[in-house]
C-alpha cells in the first residue's frame, strides 16, 4: 500500500530552522505523540484535563519557556512558537495551557510584577508546580475591556476587589489568578484618572474568590475555563503590579498569547492536512485511491499552501519579535490568518474523509471545534480586522 510522505518532505521548513529550534520542536512533537494523542479522544469525550500532565510540561521546560530567570529557559521566540505549534497539532487545549500559564500568568508577573512577586511565583510556575491564570474577560463581553466592571478599592493597608470574570481558563485548577480591574483612585496614585485599569496578584485561596468550570462546552472539552466570583477578596497593599498601569498591561500579555496562537493553529491545520492525506491513499472509491482525483489533488494542494504560508508567516513574526521589531499590528496578522486558514483547512479535509470525517477515528472534527473556540479568544477575527485597518488607514473605527 503507498504511503503518504510527510508534508515536510515537500517544503523543508527545517531548513529554516537552528538546531535548538529543531530540538525543541522534536521535543515537544515526541511529548505531544506520547502524552496527549494517545489519551485525547478519551479525554475530549468526557470533558477530562489531565492535571497530572502538568508538572510534566514543566520539566520539559515549556511553562514560560520564553521568559529568562526564575527558573524559565529563556528559549527564543521561534523556538516557544514551534513548541506551541506541536502541542496544538494535538489539541488546542494544551497549547491554550501553555499560553495561559507562560504568556498570560507568568509574563504579567515577569513584566509588570515586583522583584518579590516574581521570585515567590514564578519558579514554581516554570516547574509546574503552580498554575496561574489571567482574570481580564468580563461576562458582558470581552471585547471591549475598557468597559471594565470589576473595581478594586483601598481600605486602609488592604485592597477589597468586587466583580466578575468569565472564559478565565484554568481557574477552577489555579493557585495563583492575575486579576484586572478598576482601581477606585480619586488621588491619582494608582494609576492615571480616578479609575485606572491595574493588575493584581490574588491567591485563589483568598476570601470571596470563587471559580466555577463552565460546563456544556462543545469546544476545548480536555480543557478548563471558568467563571470567576470576586465578592469583597481582600488583598495586601502590594498584592498590586506596580509595573502595569492602564489597558497596556494586559494587552502586553494578550500580544504574548496572540504570538503563540499564530504558530499553534498551524499545528491543528497540520494535523488536519496529515490525515487527510493519508485517507486520500488508503481509501479507494470507483476502484482507485481518492487521492488519484484531480478534485482531491486540488483540495490538497491549496490545503498545503496555506499550512506552508501560515508557517512561514509565523517564523517571519517570530524573527521580529526576537529582533524587538514587532508590532500588535503585525501579530493581529497572524493570529487572524493562521486561524481563519486553520478552520478552512479541517473543513476541507473533513470532505475528504467523507462521513468517517465525523467520527472521533480522525482528529479533524475535534481540530474544527477547538479551533471555533480560538477563533475568539484573544481577539475575535473582527477585532483584528479593525486592528489592520486602524493601521492601513490611521482612522479608528472601534
Amino acid at each position: 500500500m503507498t504511503t503518504a510522505p510527510r508534508i515536510d518532505q515537500v517544503f523543508d521548513f527545517d531548513a529554516l530552522l537552528t538546531e535548538e529550534e529543531r530540538g525543541w520542536q522534536q521535543k515537544a512533537r515526541g511529548f505531544a505523540q506520547e502524552r496527549i494523542l494517545p489519551i485525547i479522544e478519551e479525554d475530549f469525550e468526557n470533558k477530562h484535563f489531565r492535571k497530572e500532565l502538568i508538572p510534566e510540561l514543566g520539566a520539559a521546560g515549556f511553562l514560560g519557556m520564553h521568559l529568562k530567570g526564575y527558573g524559565c529557559a529563556g528559549a527564543g521566540a521561534v523556538a516557544y512558537g514551534l513548541v506551541c505549534l506541536e502541542l496544538e497539532a494535538a489539541d488546542s487545549g494544551w497549547r491554550t495551557f501553555v499560553s495561559v500559564q507562560g504568556s498570560l500568568a507568568m509574563s504579567a508577573i515577569y513584566k509588570y510584577g515586583s522583584e518579590e512577586q516574581k521570585q515567590q511565583w514564578l519558579p514554581g510556575m516554570a516547574a509546574g508546580e503552580l498554575v496561574g491564570c489571567f482574570a481580564l474577560t468580563e461576562p458582558q463581553g470581552g471585547s471591549d475591556p475598557a468597559a471594565m466592571s470589576t473595581v478594586a478599592r483601598r481600605e486602609g493597608d488592604e485592597w477589597v476587589i468586587d466583580g466578575a470574570k468569565r472564559w478565565i481558563g484554568l481557574a477552577a485548577l489555579a493557585d495563583v489568578a492575575v486579576v484586572w480591574a478598576r482601581v477606585e483612585d480619586p488621588s491619582g496614585e494608582y494609576g492615571e484618572g480616578a479609575r485606572a485599569v491595574r493588575g493584581f496578584i490574588v491567591p485563589t485561596s483568598t476570601a470571596g474568590f470563587t471559580a466555577t468550570a463552565i460546563d456544556g462546552k462543545l469546544s476545548m472539552r480536555a480543557s478548563v475555563q471558568c467563571d470567576i466570583d470576586l465578592d469583597g477578596v481582600r488583598l495586601p497593599a502590594d498584592a498590586i503590579l506596580p509595573g502595569a498601569a492602564g489597558l497596556s498591561g494586559p494587552f502586553g500579555c494578550l500580544n504574548e498569547a496572540r504570538y503563540g496562537i499564530v504558530w499553534g493553529a498551524m499545528g491543528a491545520a497540520r494535523s488536519c492536512l496529515e490525515v487527510a492525506l493519508d485517507r486520500s491513499i488508503t481509501r479507494e472509491v470507483f476502484g482507485k485511491p481518492i487521492g488519484a482525483n484531480q478534485l482531491t489533488q486540488a483540495k490538497l494542494a491549496d490545503m498545503f499552501l496555506e499550512v506552508e504560508k501560515g508557517t512561514l508567516l509565523a517564523l517571519h513574526l517570530g524573527r521580529l519579535k526576537e529582533a524587538g521589531t514587532l508590532t500588535p499590528a503585525q501579530i493581529s496578522v497572524g493570529k487572524l490568518n493562521s486561524v481563519r486558514e486553520a478552520l478552512e483547512i479541517a473543513h476541507q479535509a473533513r470532505t475528504i474523509l467523507g462521513g468517517d470525517g465525523i467520527t472521533n477515528a480522525f482528529p479533524v472534527m475535534r481540530h474544527a471545534a477547538n479551533l471555533e473556540s480560538v477563533r475568539t479568544y484573544e481577539g475575535t477575527d473582527e477585532i483584528h480586522q479593525l486592528i489592520l485597518g486602524r493601521a492601513l488607514t490611521g482612522l479608528n473605527a472601534f
